[in-house]
C-alpha cells in the first residue's frame, strides 16, 4: 500500500512540491483532463442555449444549473465525503457526471434538446460534480504531505484553469467545426481517466473505533461546526459576496462575445481562455503574496483590481482589450478564491473536512449562482454593458466588509482529531443512553477570575463545535473561587464522538483553562445520565431498542 504522510522534518518547495507525490501527480494530471472536458462542455451548452433562444436570462442560466447543484446538495455531499470512503463516494459522483454528459450527447444529437432540457442536463452534470468536489478536496491531505497542502490547494485551482485558459479555445473550435454534440462527447470521454486513477487508488482507509453518523446527524454536525468556528464563518461570507458580485464575468462572457465584440463561438472560447490565463498566473503567485501580504490585504486588493477590470470590460469593443482585462479579473478571482479555499482548509480539522469544504463550496458556488441570475436579469432589460458596470459597483464595495469581518490569520495547528477514549463508567450504557450532563469543576484564584472566565468562552466554542449543547459556566456565590462548567451531550454515543473529535489545538485550549486550576484537590469531573420523565421504560417487560446497540464502556 501506498503512504503518503510525511512526518518528518518539512522540507520547503515550490509550487510543484506537491507533484513529486505520484499519487497526487496521477490524480492531478487525470482531474486536468476532466476539467477540459468541463470546459468543452460549458461552451457547447452556452453556444448551444444562445442558438436555442434568444432570451439572455436563459444564456446566463446555464452557469446557473452548473453551479446550482452545488448550492443545494453541497452539504450533504461533504457528509457523505466524511462518512464514507472518499474515493468511492468520488467514483460514484463521477459516474453521475458522466451519465448526464452522455445522455445530453445522445439527445442533442437526435435533435430533441430544448432550452428547459439543456439546463435539465446541465444540473445533472453539476449535481455529479457537487457530490464529488468535497470527496476530491478533502482527500488531498491524504495524498500530500501536510507542508505541501497549501500548494496541492492552489495546484488544484491552476488544473482548473489551465483547463479554463485552453478548453474554452479548443470548445470553441470544437462547435465551430463539428457542432455542440462533439463538445459534449468529448466531455463524457474525458471523465474516463480520472474514473480509471480513483479506481486503482489503494486508499488507506482508518477504521473508526465509532460507527457512522446517520447522514441527518452527521449534516447536523457539520452546521454546529461552522456556526461556533467564527472563522470559518467569516471566510463563507467573504467567499459569498464575492461569488455574488464577480458572478458576471463567467454569466455574460456568452453576450459580451456576441454582443458587445460581435464574435462568433470562436470569440468567446478565446476570451474565455484569457480569463483561465491570468487564472494560472494569479494562482502561480498567490504562495509569493501569501509571504508578504495578510489574507485581508491578498483579499481586497483583488477585489479592486478585479472591479476596474470588469468595469472595462463593460466599455470595450476590442477583442484585444477585453482579453487583457480579462486576463487581469481572472489573476484577481483565483488569488481570492484559492485563499478563502486555503483558509478553509487550513482551519477545520480532518474530521468534519468535507462538510466544511462543501460549506465553502455551497457559499461560492451560491454567490455565482444567485449573481449569474441578478447580473443576466440586469442584461435582459438594460444590456450586458448596465449589467456589467453594475457587478463592478458592487465588486468594488467588498473590501468594506473588511471592517467587520476581517479575514483570519493563517492557522498553522494541528488538526487531527485525537481520540481521548471512553471514560471510566459503573454502568451499562448503550448508544441510546442519554442525555449525558458532564460538570466540571474548577478552583480558580479570584484575581485570576477574568483571565479564566476569557479562555472558558474558547472552551465554550470547542464544547459546541464536538457536539455539546447547553453549555454554561458558573461560580460559586458562597464560595468565590470555585467555578463550575456544564454541558450536554445527546446520547453517550454522542459523548464518545465529542471525546473523539478534539484536535491539538482544542486540547491546548482545554489545558489553558486546567492551568488556572489550584489547591491540593484535583480537577473533578462529573459525568452524569439524565433521567427526565418519560425516559426510563414504565414497565419492565418494555423493550429497549438500545440494547442491541452496547458500545465498549472502556477505551481501545
Amino acid at each position: 500500500m501506498e503512504c503518503h504522510r510525511d512526518h518528518g522534518s518539512p522540507r520547503t518547495g515550490g509550487i510543484g512540491e506537491p507533484l513529486r507525490t505520484p499519487l497526487f501527480r496521477r490524480i492531478w494530471s487525470a482531474s486536468l483532463l476532466s476539467n477540459l472536458g468541463l470546459m468543452i462542455q460549458a461552451v457547447g451548452a452556452a453556444w448551444s442555449m444562445i442558438q436555442l433562444t434568444t432570451d439572455a436570462s436563459m444564456v446566463a442560466l446555464v452557469q446557473t444549473a452548473l453551479m446550482l447543484p452545488i448550492m443545494l446538495i453541497s452539504i450533504p455531499a461533504g457528509a457523505i465525503a466524511d462518512m464514507y470512503d472518499r474515493r468511492k463516494v468520488g467514483l460514484f459522483a463521477l459516474s453521475v457526471s458522466l451519465a448526464g454528459a452522455t445522455a445530453l450527447s445522445v439527445v442533442t444529437a437526435l435533435g430533441l434538446i430544448t432550452p428547459w432540457g439543456l439546463l435539465g442536463f446541465c444540473f445533472l452534470i453539476g449535481t455529479g460534480m457537487a457530490l464529488f468536489g468535497p470527496a476530491w478536496q478533502a482527500s488531498v491531505s491524504e495524498q500530500v504531505p501536510a507542508h505541501t497542502l497549501p500548494q496541492a490547494i492552489a495546484l488544484n485551482s491552476i488544473s482548473y484553469n489551465i483547463a479554463r485558459s485552453f478548453g474554452p479555445a479548443i470548445g470553441g473550435i470544437i462547435v465551430a467545426a463539428a457542432g455542440a454534440v462533439a463538445a459534449f462527447t468529448a466531455n463524457a470521454l474525458l471523465y474516463v481517466p480520472l474514473l480509471i486513477v480513483l479506481l486503482l487508488w489503494r486508499r488507506i482507509q482508518l477504521p473508526s473505533r465509532l460507527p457512522p453518523e446517520r447522514l441527518h446527524r452527521a449534516i447536523s454536525s457539520g452546521f454546529r461546526y461552522v456556526i461556533h468556528s467564527p472563522s470559518i464563518r467569516i471566510v463563507l461570507w467573504r467567499t459569498l459576496a464575492t461569488g455574488v458580485a464577480g458572478g458576471s464575468v463567467s454569466a455574460l462572457m456568452p453576450l459580451v462575445a456576441r454582443d458587445l465584440l460581435h464574435g462568433n463561438a470562436e470569440t468567446y472560447g478565446l476570451i474565455l481562455g484569457t480569463f483561465g490565463i491570468g487564472a494560472v498566473a494569479g494562482a502561480l503567485n498567490i504562495g509569493r503574496l501569501r509571504q508578504s501580504l495578510s489574507g485581508e490585504q491578498v483579499v481586497s486588493i483583488s477585489a479592486l483590481v478585479m472591479a476596474a477590470a470588469i468595469a472595462v470590460e463593460a466599455f470595450s469593443k476590442s477583442v484585444l482589450l477585453t482579453g487583457i482585462v480579462l486576463i487581469a479579473a481572472g489573476a484577481a478571482w483565483m488569488i481570492s478564491v484559492t485563499v478563502f479555499n486555503i483558509a478553509i482548509q487550513l482551519s477545520a480539522p480532518r474530521w468534519v473536512a468535507g462538510r466544511t469544504l462543501a460549506a465553502y463550496q455551497a457559499s461560492i458556488c451560491g454567490g455565482i449562482a444567485f449573481g449569474s441570475w441578478l447580473w443576466g436579469t440586469i442584461a435582459q432589460s438594460h444590456g450586458a454593458s448596465v449589467a456589467l458596470l453594475a457587478s463592478a459597483g458592487l465588486m468594488v464595495l467588498t473590501p468594506l466588509l473588511g471592517r467587520w469581518l476581517p479575514m483570519p490569520a493563517a492557522s498553522d495547528g494541528d488538526k487531527e482529531a485525537i481520540d481521548m477514549g471512553a471514560p471510566d463508567v459503573a454502568l451499562a450504557l448503550t448508544a441510546r443512553s442519554g442525555p449525558i450532563v458532564v460538570e466540571i469543576e474548577y478552583c480558580v484564584k479570584p484575581d485570576e477570575a477574568r483571565a479564566f472566565y476569557g479562555v472558558m468562552q474558547k472552551v465554550q466554542l470547542t464544547r459546541h463545535r464536538n457536539g455539546a449543547y447547553n453549555w454554561s459556566i458558573a461560580r460559586d456565590i458562597s464560595e468565590p473561587a470555585l467555578w463550575t462548567e456544564r454541558f450536554h451531550c445527546p446520547t453517550w454515543l454522542d459523548y464518545l464522538r465529542l471525546r473523539s473529535r478534539h484536535t491539538g489545538d482544542e486540547i491546548e485550549i482545554q489545558q489553558a483553562a486546567e492551568h488556572f486550576h489550584s489547591g491540593d484537590a484535583p480537577l473533578r469531573v462529573r459525568r452524569r445520565l439524565e433521567r427526565p420523565f418519560g425516559s426510563v421504560r414504565w414497565k419492565d417487560e418494555a423493550p429497549d431498542a438500545g440494547q442491541t446497540e452496547v458500545l465498549p464502556i472502556t477505551a481501545t
